[in-house]
């Protein structure tokens, strides 16, 4: 019998500045709604889903940046959502700014600040937890960026590495999930992780301007949609998994946003897209059995890899330069 679990990218169009968490929630539990008429079982809503994407806002004084970040998950305003999800059955994935009161080894209170995402079943309980790794951007307001990318200023590199939990969703008593974030999809890294923990199912959100504003040189538009699916697809293909894909879109405090949320599937192809700048959900079936043709052939890593070949990966951090070819 196959093991099909069916899953919505639930897009959400531009969250402005000014409004408020409520807005937000709102909106998505309208899509949790749509999702359980169509059937869906689990809907993965973007990365920073709570407000808009704030790391392009600079704060002088880190601190007065904190009123983004929830402190407790479910918050107040956050709690109807998952009220919702145990109301209709389905579940979903929710990215959020995490902060932290810890102490710290010598026991004074320290505060952290992540990126993170979290996996919730329809009974409201958390799966997976996963904290950004790959934080694109800069520390420090930059004059000559038109829009700023501040995510090295407000969060920390995250701690928990890229984690893969077998748990029960939907009709099937087990999904090995994991998680990435925005920047992650980028970095083969991240892919080969998980796909060596038997991933079947990654889970990503991802806030990307339809601009490139690092004045580093131009990259025309259509491209950064092309490398975003392009990452997506090679990544659920050389893992033999799928992936669910899902954006923020529209002109979001005066920045587009490129959208295109998509589902993909372990052959890399693109099986479900949004092609609106809005809220949209986007559904697919998706027959986990289908991830065993590419881990028992192509992909057959207990086979085929050749670790020890690899030291570079992880010993090396910035490319270096080859020895000068001369005649001898």
């Amino acid at each position: 019998m196959s093991r099909i679990l069916t899953v919505a990218a639930g897009q959400l169009g531009p969250l402005q500045r000014a409004d408020s968490r409520t807005v937000a929630v709102q909106r998505m539990i309208r899509l949790l709604e749509r999702a359980k008429a169509r059937g869906v079982e689990l809907v993965v809503f973007p990365e920073l889903a709570l407000t808009t994407f704030f790391p392009r806002h600079y704060h002088a004084d880190i601190a007065e940046a904190d009123h983004w970040f929830e402190t407790a998950m479910p918050s107040p305003e956050v709690a109807p959502l998952f009220a919702a999800a145990r109301r209709l059955g389905v579940g979903f994935h929710l990215g959020y700014a995490e902060l932290l009161h810890e102490r710290a080894a010598d026991a004074s209170p320290r505060i952290r600040h992540f990126n993170t995402a979290i996996l919730v079943n329809p009974e409201g309980d958390i799966l997976l937890k996963y904290r950004k790794i790959h934080l694109p951007g800069h520390a420090e307001f930059d004059p000559r960026r038109a829009v700023q990318h501040l995510e090295k200023r407000y969060f920390e590199v995250g701690d928990l590495g890229f984690p893969v939990v077998r748990a029960p969703l939907g009709r099937l008593d087990g999904v090995n999930f994991g998680m990435m974030i925005c920047n992650d999809r980028r970095w083969p890294e991240s892919w080969r992780v998980l796909g060596l923990q038997s991933v079947e199912m990654v889970l990503l959100g991802y806030n990307t301007p339809s601009l490139n504003f690092s004045n580093a040189g131009f990259e025309a538009p259509h491209l950064r949609v092309l490398h975003s699916h392009l990452s997506v697809q090679a990544g659920a293909y050389q893992n033999a998994c799928f992936a669910v894909a899902t954006a923020k879109a529209g002109v979001e405090d005066g920045c587009e946003l490129i959208g295109h949320s998509i589902i993909v599937n372990p052959q890399g192809e693109i099986i479900a897209q949004a092609t609106s700048w809005d809220d949209e959900l986007i559904t697919a079936d998706c027959d986990l059995d289908a991830c065993t043709l590419g881990r028992t052939s192509v992909f057959a890593f207990d086979r085929h890899r050749r670790p020890e070949a690899y030291d570079r990966i992880t010993s090396q951090t910035g490319a270096v330069a080859p020895p000068v070819w001369r005649r001898t």
